[in-house]
């Protein structure tokens, strides 16, 4: 640990090594966790309706065990190696040899890279700490969003008490920013939801969304929120436009708001008082 602490390429390198393991983990959790999710809400709507739950293979994090999604063979220890085992087996189950999607090595690696820029950023200490837990879940949230339109609370939630908990010694913004920065993100998309649905009749957005924003308010407190919101909305605009002129999506064709948000709070923890400070300044 005094390696670690006293040599900051030392510190860049393991923390770059710790998050492509990490990457790993998050290609399993972005999979399993939202078919957790919906074997979960069947059977609690089978209890309601006096029925019995399916008997089907339970699925957690950790089982059953990692197999080829073409012909079910069981992926070995030594093929999860992050990028290396992908770029040994070329690219193809070794079994059956059927492609294995980008997505895999390119999680692996933004699991790196952001935890390598996180400490090459912050330096050693809780700062770093933190910012990778939050690239990390912004990674998942993410790319499960992108997929499913969901954003579990299973992570939200305990990633904005962790904020608030990173904060309680001003790691980036003093405590009461920081619960005044919950409270605001999450009633600030609260609002936006009812007044939209009081207007047109229709759900603008998701719950999951307000408890995001309510998660990055945590981390960098209320006054980098209106920079998380306009980027957010902006850029998703911008894309929403792009998608129905470009790929010719229909008006009501739902779009995952989270990714958004996700970029705009990396970028708000990492430049959002520098950028709100020039902001002003120009203004």
């Amino acid at each position: 640990m005094e390696l670690i602490a006293s040599s900051p390429l030392a510190f860049i390198l393991i923390a770059s090594v710790l998050g492509l393991c990490i990457g790993s983990f998050l290609n399993v959790l972005i999979h399993r966790l939202p078919k957790m999710m919906e074997r979960d809400w069947h059977e609690q709507a089978a209890e309601l309706r006096g029925e019995p739950a399916s008997a089907g293979e339970p699925i957690t994090i950790s089982r059953p065990r990692s197999r080829c999604p073409h012909c079910g063979t069981a992926i070995a220890s030594w093929q999860n190696i992050p990028l290396l085992s992908y770029a040994l087996l070329g690219g193809k189950c070794g079994h059956c040899k059927a492609p294995i999607g980008l997505r895999y090595p390119i999680v692996e690696l933004l699991g790196g890279l952001t935890a390598g820029f996180a400490a090459w950023h912050f330096g050693y200490g809780w700062q770093a700490a933190g910012a990778m837990v939050f690239a990390w879940s912004m990674i998942t949230l993410t790319l499960i969003d992108l997929d499913t339109q969901l954003l579990p609370d299973s992570i939200t939630l305990p990633l904005l008490w962790l904020g608030l908990l990173l904060n309680l010694g001003s790691t980036y913004v003093s405590l009461d920013t920081a619960v005044i920065g919950a409270m605001v993100g999450y009633l600030a998309l609260w609002s936006v939801y009812w007044l939209f649905k009081l207007v047109t009749g229709k759900e603008g957005m998701g719950y999951g969304d307000f408890k995001l924003l309510a998660a990055i308010g945590a981390f960098v407190g209320w006054q980098q929120l209106p920079l998380v919101i306009l980027a957010s909305s902006v850029i998703g605009a911008a894309v929403g436009i792009a998608m129905i002129v470009f790929a010719r999506h229909g008006r009501s064709t739902p779009i995952p708001f989270g990714p958004y948000l996700a970029g705009a709070g990396l970028v708000a923890l990492y430049w959002g008082p520098s950028l709100t400070t020039a902001y002003l300044a120009l203004m």
